[in-house]
């Protein structure tokens, strides 16, 4: 069965070949690309069904592509102990389709557009298809998790639950009494750092990996997502179409509320100019939902300038700064990791993240 896509240790984690250099560490970059082989054929497999539409469904975003960051990162941690072993591969397989499975649901309540280039799902089948698509997912790789004991079963499980209270804290909004921005902080964490997290610590612990590994790999994984998604509301508001199938601004035209606007909310409060962008931004994204058909043109021209002054204005270069931070936070935390290829790859990882623009 043919692969999905070729994921290579440069295209999950942004690493550049001259990155390994002697020949011990090109046989570990070898190994670790193996290893992704194997998990891609295994993501392929896993997806049949009894269901001929359920089949073509859940490979949809598979064949679209993405990094498979979650799979490479339990590889490469895997290196600390055995290395990519058959259960290291299953709990790969397991994590990149819980992955896949919470996209499905996350552009059913975004009620987004485009995913990986490709029209997402519902609007394709619609949402009630995408939804149990994404049921259908989150089954097959609770069945995968199953099959390596109960300390996975757990592990998977206590992401899970904060997966879906990241969405749902996402959904609700902040208490009145909360701070909005710690707030969306502990939703990047609970919907992106806790799968990631959970990616480094299966390869500790299916590779019989020293165990004092875990707690490092964790904190490392978590912090890394946050420093991922901040990185993303950056690139949201510079966005290409030919690169990224979707327009600059896509999170704040469906009304997500990106760490860029909530840094502009609270310099609102003491700055006029930040208030006049603001209200502007608000303005201009109702106008484009709910405007008359008429005035839609000028509406879109009015929106992409507000957005084009947001790219360009403070609080987006302290997003960035932000999220340089929390990228700085996960190389310390791996202190206690021995010197060698899986911590010099995983500072790159950190390093990368900050780097991309797409």
């Amino acid at each position: 069965m043919p692969l999905a896509r070729r994921s290579t240790l440069n295209s999950a984690l942004g690493l550049g070949d001259k990155l390994f250099s002697t020949p011990s560490e090109r046989r570990f970059a070898a190994a670790i690309e193996a290893g992704l082989d194997a998990v891609e054929v295994g993501l392929f497999n896993e997806m049949t069904f009894a269901d001929q539409l359920a089949d073509v469904t859940t490979r949809y975003l598979l064949q679209a592509g993405g990094k498979r960051i979650r799979p490479t990162l339990a590889l490469l941690t895997a290196q600390l102990g055995d290395g990519g072993n058959d259960a290291v591969v299953k709990a790969a397989e397991s994590l990149e389709i819980t992955h896949l499975a919470s996209l499905y649901h996350d552009d059913v309540m975004d009620e987004a557009s485009m995913r990986r280039g490709v029209p997402t799902a519902q609007n394709v089948w619609g949402n009630s298809v995408a939804i149990l698509t994404g049921d259908l997912l989150f089954a097959r790789a609770s069945k995968l998790m199953a099959s390596l004991g109960e300390g996975a079963i757990q592990l998977q499980a206590d992401t899970f639950e904060r997966l879906c209270l990241g969405q749902l804290r996402e959904t609700m909004g902040p208490r009145d009494d909360e701070d909005p921005i710690a707030h969306y902080i502990q939703v990047l964490a609970d919907k992106t750092g806790s799968l990631i997290a959970a990616a480094g610590q299966m390869g500790i612990i299916f590779s019989n990996a020293p165990a004092e590994y875990r707690a490092p790999v964790m904190v490392f994984g978590e912090k890394v997502g946050i420093a991922f998604q901040l990185i993303d509301d950056v690139i949201d508001l510079a966005a290409q179409q030919e690169q990224t199938g979707k327009t600059p601004g896509t999170d704040l035209r469906s009304g997500v509320s990106t760490l860029p606007l909530l840094y502009l909310r609270d310099l609102a409060k003491t700055d006029p100019d930040a208030a006049d962008l603001l209200t502007r931004i608000e303005r201009d994204v109702n106008a484009a939902h709910y405007g008359d058909a008429e005035n839609g043109a000028t509406d879109e021209e009015d929106l992409a300038a507000a957005i084009a002054e947001l790219r360009d204005h403070e609080v987006t270069k302290r997003t960035l700064d932000e999220a340089r931070q929390w990228a700085r936070e996960a190389v310390e935390a791996l202190a206690p990791l021995p010197d060698g290829p899986v911590k010099k790859a995983m500072t790159r990882f950190a390093e990368s993240i900050v780097e991309r623009s797409a």
